[in-house]
């Protein structure tokens, strides 16, 4: 079993920048994909980032790879997600979610087994 705890959203103005977290725990993650979404209230549950956990290999939707980063740190099991020049569009749930085996290019969010319960972030103009 794999626990996902997000955290690092809040309350922010466009242009401005927030560090999302996901800390890890229950089994290595040497063999894993970990990703973030988004879902607001006008959209369904979409794709952001995900990253190798062995290879860093990286994958960004086109509408998050401008402004978005995301990482890993292997000593503390955590996964971020970086996001620059905030705007209103970006205000939503984030989640973070992993799976055990595969690469970064499969974007479905049935492809992950666990998820994290969601971390908000609120964009004001």
């Amino acid at each position: 079993q794999v626990r996902l705890v997000e955290s690092g959203g809040s309350v922010a103005q466009a242009g401005g920048s927030l560090r999302l977290s996901c800390a890890a725990s229950g089994r290595s993650l040497s063999t894993f994909v970990m990703g973030w979404f988004r879902q607001s209230a006008a959209k369904e549950r979409e794709f952001v980032a995900a990253i190798s956990w062995r290879s860093e290999a990286t994958n960004y939707a086109d509408s998050t790879k401008a402004r978005f980063t995301i990482s890993r740190d292997i000593a503390e099991n955590t996964v971020y997600l970086q996001i620059n020049n905030l705007n209103p569009e970006d205000t939503a749930t984030y989640y973070c979610a992993a799976r055990s085996f595969g690469t970064v290019y499969a974007t479905e969010a049935s492809t992950y087994k666990w998820w994290g319960q969601g971390t908000r972030v609120t964009v004001s103009a």
